[in-house]
């Protein structure tokens, strides 16, 4: 077992970023107890290999100790990472697609665009993706699940839209897998600092997603008004 708790003593939602989730297009700053917060730094700054339990301890200010008392070991820290980014991810995932209300056009623009903003919003934890190497078997395993999940959704929005006739795809799986890295890979050069904001990438992701899948159509962009942006 990774993790023993998956917080910190009083913690509360803050170390689930999924429960914060209430509009899938809405960030609010990411709430990661301290523990959690420091291991993140020390991972994106040296890479796992490169960290130790003590530079940990040593930045969120507490004794090595202290973390043994959360987390079996440094391996936990990463567990927990991985997998509240990718249960945010989902989470909203989820939400963007039911919003759509079966439509498929809709479906498929929301969840690229949900997964783009995720990239981009939280650049930090979603780029601790290409950690997963480190992961023991059985810890993998479960987080090969979790990215599963969010696989399937959208494979069988894809195969939806090619049932409908609105999208001309030899290969579904293929399709997916092919365009959800593409929106992975945005977390290697997004900076928040940079030319384009989340939601124009993610608007330029989306219009990408739709040529690809031979869509001949663009659903309406609702929620844009959010962005307080116009076309």
């Amino acid at each position: 077992m990774a993790a023993k708790v998956p917080g910190e003593p009083g913690g509360n939602a803050a170390s689930d970023p999924a429960a914060q989730v209430h509009d899938w297009r809405v960030f609010a700053q990411l709430d990661l107890p301290p523990i959690l917060a420091a291991a993140l730094e020390e991972f994106r700054e040296h890479g796992y290999h490169g960290t130790s339990v003590r530079d940990v301890a040593r930045r969120a200010g507490i004794t090595v100790p202290m973390i043994y008392y959360h987390f079996d070991n440094k391996q936990g820290l990463l567990v927990a990472l991985l997998e509240g980014a990718m249960g945010e991810v989902l989470q909203r995932a989820r939400l963007a697609d039911a919003e759509a209300d079966g439509r498929v056009l809709e479906r498929f623009a929301n969840v690229i665009e949900c997964v783009v903003l995720h990239m981009t919003h939280r650049v930090a934890t979603a780029g601790l993706d290409s950690e997963l190497r480190y992961l023991e078997p059985a810890n993998r395993k479960k987080y090969a699940a979790l990215r599963k999940e969010l696989e399937d959704l959208f494979l069988e929005i894809v195969e939806e839209g090619v049932t409908q006739g609105l999208f001309e795809v030899d290969r579904a799986p293929d399709t997916t897998r092919a365009l959800l890295g593409m929106c992975q890979a945005v977390t290697g050069w997004f900076h928040a600092d940079g030319p384009l904001p989340p939601e124009e990438i993610a608007d330029r992701y989306v219009a990408i997603s739709l040529r690809t899948v031979g869509a001949r159509v663009r659903p309406a962009p609702h929620g844009r008004e959010k962005y307080g942006r116009e076309k």
